[in-house]
């Protein structure tokens, strides 16, 4: 039933998407008949799905004059929903009041009409009712969803052997977090779900044939979703890893004000291995006994750049958070120039000029909120340092923002994140893997990496940051 209204949209030149109201056009009588007939079709049961958009409908059922057409009795129906002189339970609250009554039957049997909704439903279903008779509900269900609801799902599932806490982030890079206080599912139901899960996925990949893929890339998170990378150069989804060469590491901050006055101040909050004793570098804190930093400017007419230095072998704290601070002036959104990055370098390198070819990341700050994290420096167990990547904004404060601000905050949500076992590149490669060796007719040569080898032969397929959202089953 939505999709007319999209349709209609899309007509008058507007969002399709419905997240900003579209000024409708007036529609010629052919039109409006094929709309109102693709409404009438529709059965009364799913026009509680106007309830999610109804002032839209209503600026619809304007445009198409659904009283002119008695042939059509479903449709007008439909606008009667929207102006509340008819009653419609939404799709979604039946299934609620099915659940709250216990009814978890009644809930599978409607939403496996919808099997994306099932899918998405689906932990809340094993914890209500029947697990063998909601995963015969699953198992039907898979082969009709999207690739990218499959692997949402097997990424949240595997994540409850070890309860971790959720994180909700938006397409601004918006964030919060939550305890997870759900019960556990049995361990031998959760495994056959992710078994399912598993087989239909495969069963969705391509052949690649010979299968070539550099070992750097198998810890980068799959781009489940738009919200899970900024723009920039070098950049990967959130909760990709990624391994820190080098002794001398140097992040820094680059801004240029487009009309007024801008002070943004870069930062670290530094962790112990519990995430507390917390210590900081800022411009309140210009140093320690591994870190340095730049030095404070509060303003940008034609352009600013701050930097903070970390000697990582010299490190006492192996949790690093950079942030960037709005402290006056205008958001990131609204500045000329806005952009955060990191570099590595060797101890001989150490005051020469700047290099370009060192820089290994450079991110634009374009989110809404009022302090960014981009990533995350992490020191493992084998003393090795990895950078794990968060493209997170954080609300603030209006103004005067500053790392002693949001220490709990940023400590939680990092947390969070670090410790959220993503599903990464290394997942898909083993299920090509066993694809090919099992059905691979052979003839062609396929490499899955961070950039391309030069000595490739001609015809190979590639597969890179840039493009891997192309491996995702559809």
């Amino acid at each position: 039933m939505t999709d007319v209204l999209r349709l209609a949209a899309l007509c008058s030149d507007g969002d399709v998407t419905l997240s900003t109201p579209t000024r409708l056009r007036s529609f010629r009588r052919a039109e409006r008949r094929i709309l109102l007939a693709a409404l009438d079709a529709v059965p009364a049961a799913k026009h509680g799905d106007v309830l999610r958009h109804r002032e839209q409908w209503k600026r619809l059922g304007e445009r198409l004059h659904p009283h002119e057409y008695p042939q059509f009795p479903r449709a007008a129906q439909v606008f009667d929903v929207a102006r509340g002189v008819r009653e419609a339970a939404s799709f979604g609250g039946r299934v609620e009041a099915a659940l709250a009554a216990g009814r978890t039957d009644d809930a599978v049997s409607l939403l496996e009409h919808t099997p994306g909704a099932l899918l998405r439903r689906l932990d809340h279903l094993l914890r209500a009712g029947d697990g063998s008779a909601v995963l015969e509900a699953a198992e039907r269900s898979v082969t009709r969803a999207s690739g990218r609801v499959l692997l949402s799902l097997r990424e949240h599932l595997q994540n409850r052997f070890a309860p971790v806490n959720r994180v909700f982030t938006n397409r601004s890079g918006r964030v919060w977090t939550t305890p997870d206080t759900r019960a556990p599912l049995d361990e031998e139901v959760l495994s056959r779900t992710l078994a399912i899960l598993d087989g239909e996925i495969g069963r969705r990949l391509p052949d690649l044939g010979e299968l070539i893929v550099d070992p750097a890339v198998l810890d980068v998170a799959l781009p489940l979703s738009g919200k899970a990378v900024a723009p920039g150069l070098g950049m990967l989804p959130r909760g990709s890893l990624s391994p820190v060469d080098g002794e001398l590491l140097r992040f820094f901050v680059h801004w240029r004000q487009a009309e007024r006055r801008t002070d943004y101040d870069l930062s670290a909050l530094m962790l112990d291995p519990g995430y507390d004793n917390p210590t900081n570098i800022s411009w309140t804190s210009y140093a320690n006994e591994f870190a340095t930093y730049s030095g404070d400017l509060t303003e940008a007419p034609d352009g600013a750049s701050e930097f903070i230095d970390v000697g990582l072998s010299r490190a006492t704290q192996p949790i690093i958070i950079p942030q960037v601070h709005i402290y006056a002036g205008e958001p990131f959104e609204e500045a000329a120039e806005a952009f955060f990055g990191y570099m590595t370098r060797d101890a001989a390198q150490e005051g020469r000029p700047f290099e370009p070819r060192t820089v290994r990341m450079k991110s634009d700050l374009r989110g809404s909120g009022r302090v960014a994290l981009p990533l995350v420096f992490l020191r493992g167990d084998d003393g090795a340092w990895r950078v794990k990547w968060l493209h997170l904004y954080l609300s603030g404060r209006p103004a005067f923002n500053q790392v002693e601000g949001n220490r709990v905050t940023a400590s939680l949500l990092v947390r969070s994140i670090v410790k959220r076992d993503y599903l990464r590149v290394g997942y898909l490669a083993d299920l090509l893997r066993a694809k090919s060796s099992a059905s691979s007719t052979g003839g062609h040569l396929t490499f899955i990496g961070l950039q391309a080898p030069a000595d490739l032969p001609e015809g190979a397929r590639v597969y890179t940051p840039a493009t891997l959202h192309e491996l995702i089953p559809a």
